[in-house]
């Protein structure tokens, strides 16, 4: 199944192709955001906010098709 993956800010860096972020990734039927995060290699531990469709998610949230994933890194400034 095809899900579409935002990348923010410095996770950008694992895909610098994407057009603004954006793509689509392909990802098993049962599969986790811990999967889809496996999947493109992208280390757990830089992901601090998970968003699915809008709403605030965990590295354990089941995927469904078509969902929107955005996911961001830790926030910071001052």
């Amino acid at each position: 199944m095809y899900i579409e993956v935002r990348l923010y800010a410095t996770l950008r860096r694992y895909y610098p192709s994407w057009i603004a972020g954006v793509s689509s990734v392909e990802v098993q039927a049962d599969s986790r955001v811990s999967d889809l995060l496996n999947t493109m290699k992208i280390d757990m531990a830089e992901v601090h906010i998970i968003m699915i469709n809008g709403v605030s998610s965990t590295l354990d949230s089941a995927l469904q098709v078509g969902d929107r994933v955005g996911l961001f890194p830790a926030v910071g400034g001052g």
